[in-house]
């Protein structure tokens, strides 16, 4: 999932990027209002992290745009100011949470988890499917009572394939959602996870099919789409209408 943090403070900011990236979310930093309101327009996100004394544009100043092209992207503010009032003109102007510095890192990884939860429109903590469980809380996967070993980015990966159970996922999704704009990553990349994803869910009844030049399927293992059905996982992903499209 991928997280903008708008903060002017670099040793915080970067120690806020270190601890979410530990997390498996792939996070952009900016240190300005005036960036922050950019990328939010030019990119997409799953959570914004917004300081509100910023340079050349204020965090209200940037919630205040966000919220003006409707969008139910999540904020959570982060602010050393502690006023009640300010903390309702945040909350009023469209922040889902706020949390006043100073503050525990693993308190904001709670409220991240907490924000994320809602967005997905408050489904369970453990996703099952066949004998693989993942709990989107602590990002763990596991088959049967047998945890899995994986990377934060094949975490990160099997996340994305199960909640778009069913639906293709192109390779271009995948990093848009796995790494901020500054890292360059190739399409071999999401290739070479997907490769050791496989092996490691191997005897869970789940399987990811390549769709070569449209993306990644995950599914049943076993179960063999007809042509039909195979051609309308593709229209929805070339452009059709689809209940839970993949921002």
């Amino acid at each position: 999932m991928r997280i903008l943090l708008t903060e002017d403070d670099t040793s915080l900011a970067e120690a806020l990027q270190f601890s979410l990236k530990q997390s498996g979310y792939a996070v952009d930093w900016v240190s300005n209002g005036a960036h922050a309101d950019q990328a939010l327009r030019d990119s997409v996100f799953d959570l914004v992290i917004l300081d509100l004394q910023l340079p050349k544009l204020d965090g209200y100043e940037v919630l205040r745009r966000l919220r003006e092209r409707n969008t139910s992207l999540p904020v959570l503010i982060l602010s050393g100011r502690e006023k009640p009032e300010e903390k309702v003109l945040g909350l009023d102007l469209g922040a889902d949470d706020y949390l006043v510095k100073p503050f525990s890192l693993n308190e904001l990884q709670a409220r991240v988890r907490a924000l994320m939860r809602r967005r997905r429109g408050g489904d369970a903590p453990v996703m099952v499917f066949g004998k693989l469980s993942f709990d989107t809380v602590e990002r763990r996967a596991s088959i049967g009572s047998k945890p899995l070993d994986l990377s934060r980015h094949e975490i990160g990966v099997l996340e994305i394939l199960l909640n778009r159970f069913g639906r293709i996922v192109s390779k271009d999704q995948l990093v848009n959602k796995l790494y901020n704009y500054d890292t360059g990553v190739s399409h071999n990349a999401i290739e070479v996870y997907i490769h050791r994803l496989r092996k490691k869910i191997e005897g869970s009844g789940i399987a990811v099919r390549t769709l070569h030049g449209r993306g990644y399927l995950m599914e049943e293992q076993g179960k063999l789409p007809t042509d039909k059905g195979i051609a309308q996982v593709a229209a929805r992903a070339h452009g059709s209408p689809d209940p839970d499209p993949l921002h």
